[in-house]
């Protein structure tokens, strides 16, 4: 029986787990980084303690639910975490079944996979930036930016997307999808901060709140997250702000006008705060707000509901004025006008189309032993360890089909 000669090119989270599992399956596996070192883009997740998968990750949580379900079911959240168990990495997990190492590091995981590959015998090339691949007579060669060309049998595409370029994902891997005929769909940033329209970021700059944020599209509720709100000085970011970036950008890309809804007071009702008012009629306006919500935000507030003098004794504030303050508190709007870049999200929106992959193996269906895994291919998933997830899973699928 022959042993396939595959090359995997992007030493990442998807293209490790695909060599591994390759080489575990008879293959001849060589890894072409261009990074120095392996595993670079994975350093970075978690803020550093690596999110490395999510227990209740289903199809759902991602764009092309039907696409990962087979994914999934073969190599989903349990079969991660049993994995990385065997390599070393006890799992701890968190709020919404987060999971991270219990090391709290990163570099667990890199660690763990970097020396599987060692002793598996796995050859590994870095700085080894790969410019283009063709194929000839049912064979593929590599050439890397020095001119050597590296041939093989299969070629596992894992270079991931263009999101955090510094660490090696600049788009190059949709340039060689190109050249074999694929079609890249539009790509844009996702799980990023979004900037916003509005006069009072700079006096809200570094306000956290614990509240629910909603994008509207023509007043028409798209998409609700609970949880906590970052004001920045160019516009929101916190957890929930990610989770809504992808549809908010897709929007963008469609140039639609894209609002979001803050509910800075969530688990009051307006009535409830009407009755606070009430107990506040004797203060000035701006100390009657105190305790109600953050400090830094009610200068901004009074403006907002047209009161020009914030030392306004409450009682004095006319009933439309009473009725704008309240209803801020649980509809403040914001107008989106673009988001951070590539550099500042974790995730590539788009890239290469599904309907050219085949599901149950992540190859090609234009060209027989071209794989791809990751970030590559038109699937991105929810804040919270989805996205690592869909590395693993289509990166077991593509190194399992490509070393038979």
């Amino acid at each position: 029986m022959k042993h396939q000669k595959i090359v995997v090119i992007g030493g990442g989270a998807s293209g490790l787990l695909a060599a591994i599992i390759a080489k575990r399956g008879h293959a001849n596996v060589t890894i072409l980084e261009r990074n120095p070192k392996l595993g670079k883009k994975i350093l970075a997740t978690g803020n550093g303690r690596c999110n490395y998968t999510n227990q209740f990750t289903k199809a759902e949580h991602y764009n092309h639910p039907a696409f990962v379900e087979h994914a999934l079911d073969v190599f989903g959240a349990k079969k991660t975490i049993q994995f990385f168990e065997k390599l070393g990495i006890s799992p701890r997990i968190e709020d919404l079944g987060k999971a991270y190492p219990m090391s709290e590091q990163a570099s667990s995981i890199v660690d763990v996979l970097v020396y599987e590959t060692e002793q598996l015998g796995i050859e590994v090339l870095c700085n080894a930036k790969v410019v283009h691949v063709k194929k000839q007579q049912n064979q593929f060669f590599s050439t890397l930016s020095d001119g050597q060309i590296i041939k093989s049998d299969k070629v596992i595409l894992a270079t991931g997307g263009k999101a955090m370029p510094g660490s090696g994902s600049d788009g190059n891997g949709y340039q060689i999808a190109e050249s074999f005929g694929h079609h890249i769909t539009q790509l844009f940033p996702s799980l990023v901060k979004l900037k916003l329209n509005s006069p009072y970021l700079k006096s809200m700059d570094g306000v956290k709140i614990q509240g629910t944020v909603q994008l509207l599209d023509q007043n028409q509720v798209v998409q609700t997250e609970k949880g906590d709100v970052l004001f920045t000085s160019y516009g929101i970011s916190g957890p929930t702000i990610l989770q809504i970036s992808r549809k908010a950008n897709e929007m963008l890309a469609e140039h639609l006008e894209v609002k979001i809804k803050v509910i800075l007071l969530d688990q009051m009702t307006k009535e409830d705060i009407e009755r606070r008012f009430q107990m506040m009629q004797d203060k000035p306006l701006e100390v009657s707000l105190i305790g109600l919500v953050h400090k830094k935000i009610i200068p901004s507030m009074i403006k907002e509901a047209g009161i020009h003098n914030p030392a306004i004794r409450f009682s004095l504030l006319t009933p439309k004025e009473k009725g704008k303050l309240a209803s801020l508190m649980l509809d403040w709007r914001f107008t989106v006008v673009d988001s951070k870049g590539y550099e500042d999200a974790q995730v590539t929106a788009g890239g290469v189309d599904v309907s050219e992959i085949n599901p149950l193996s992540m190859e090609s269906r234009l060209v027989p032993g071209l794989y791809m895994t990751g970030e590559i291919l038109d699937i991105d998933g929810l804040c919270g360890g989805y996205n690592l997830q869909w590395a693993w899973s289509s990166a077991y699928l593509a190194g399992k089909h490509a070393s038979i």
